[in-house]
């Protein structure tokens, strides 16, 4: 596969029985596939410790404006988005493979975040609660002025309506 951030020829690299395309020698970015990210994003996670030390290339330079193509899939174009809730990384993902690409220093950074995925899901519970919760009770008081509504018509139209257009009750 080759690099999308400076078209250099990835390297395979095994990690705890995990392969990994890496930039070695060049920008230094790291290929996971699907589900593999999850494997190294934790501080306790120690096999992650051989990807931090990648050897960078003084004479490669990464464009980090740039959409990049995915790595694995043909003519698909990754699309950029944050890691957390917390706003400070970005990374690139393929829409079609799910995998991630992660520039020089962006595990690292990932790795600092949060202590723990409980700490990462906590973090995102309470952004949620912040964007959603005051429109959702708001939509929920809405449905039930609805419902109610809807009720007194349906008892209105019982009681105009003839019991012969009506299913009989047993």
């Amino acid at each position: 596969m080759k690099c999308p951030s400076c078209s250099n020829k990835l390297t395979s690299k095994v990690i705890n029985k995990i392969s990994l395309d890496v930039c070695d020698n060049g920008c230094g970015g790291i290929w996971f596939d699907q589900f593999e990210l999850k494997k190294f994003d934790e501080k306790f996670e120690p096999d992650a410790e051989g990807l931090l030390d990648i050897k960078v290339s003084p004479n490669v330079s990464k464009n980090t404006t740039k959409v990049h193509d995915c790595p694995k899939c043909i003519n698909i174009k990754m699309m950029r988005h944050f890691a957390s809730t917390k706003r400070k990384v970005t990374v690139d993902q393929c829409a079609q493979c799910a995998g991630f690409w992660l520039d020089a220093g962006e595990l690292t950074e990932i790795r600092n975040e949060f202590e723990s995925e409980a700490d990462r899901h906590k973090a995102a519970e309470k952004l949620f609660s912040e964007m959603f919760d005051s429109k959702l009770s708001e939509e929920r008081e809405k449905s039930a002025a609805q419902n109610e509504k809807m009720q007194s018509i349906a008892k209105a139209f019982r009681f105009v309506t003839p019991s012969y257009y009506t299913k009989a009750k047993k």
